[in-house]
């Protein structure tokens, strides 16, 4: 999944981004409120890490002008300051959580996987749809109980998937947040991922659409009616 971290003290920034690679996102960054309100308004990503003391813009004027745009995207705000105004304030203007420095980045990790799930209707540590499970706090996924290697880019797709079961997710979409926007990758790169994906896997939980995208039927073979 792709998502991005607005941070301006740059060490923390990069032990967020290090932190959320290793737990298998795609993780951009930007250090100024105007930047980040003009990339949450014109790019897509799963989710936004923002900080509340930015420059240019603070994180609460960006976050209000994202829910006044009708923009849906979940935010876990980090910040300094611990007052329980304060975080009244985030928790109003649309934050979806909220984390204040210093943390521990177990802690932000499973936040941001709850914030996830909670905004894609899936409320219990674990997602399982038909024959699969996904296992997002140790990035595993089995089928009928047995675990399935995947590379970090294959549980990536099947992840992002899986979190929009039911939805037709067109192939761009899912590519950045493979990949990322700036990551290279040329046309066939996406559908020979897939292919491995589906080979692993060995069920039949991944549909293609044909110039629309892949999808993760909610009523994938083996799902309760």
């Amino acid at each position: 999944m792709r998502l991005l971290v607005v941070e301006d003290e740059p060490k923390l920034a990069a032990d967020v981004v290090r932190a959320l690679e290793g737990a298998g996102f795609v993780a951009e960054t930007c250090a100024d409120g105007e930047e980040a309100w003009f990339r949450c308004e014109t790019e897509d990503y799963a989710a936004v890490v923002l900080d509340l003391g930015l420059p240019r813009l603070d994180g609460l004027s960006v976050l209000r002008r994202l829910r006044q745009a009708g923009i849906a995207t979940p935010v876990l705000i980090l910040t300094a300051r611990g007052s329980w105004t304060e975080r009244v304030d985030g928790i109003d203007a649309g934050a979806d959580d909220y984390l204040v420095k210093p943390f521990r980045m177990e802690e932000l990790l499973a936040r941001l996987h709850a914030v996830l799930r909670r905004s894609a209707g899936k409320g219990a540590s674990t997602l399982a749809i038909g024959r699969l499970t996904l296992d997002a706090r140790q990035m595993r996924v089995s089928v009928d109980g047995t675990p399935v290697p995947l590379a970090p880019l294959e549980y990536r797709a099947l992840a992002f998937l899986m979190y929009n079961a039911g939805r037709v997710v067109p192939a761009h979409e899912l590519a950045d947040h493979v990949y990322g926007v700036d990551g290279l990758r040329e046309a066939n790169t996406l559908e020979a991922l897939m292919s491995r994906v589906r080979r692993k896997l060995k069920v039949e939980a991944i549909e293609t659409r044909r110039g629309f995208g892949y999808i993760v039927p909610e009523n994938a073979p083996g799902s309760a009616p």
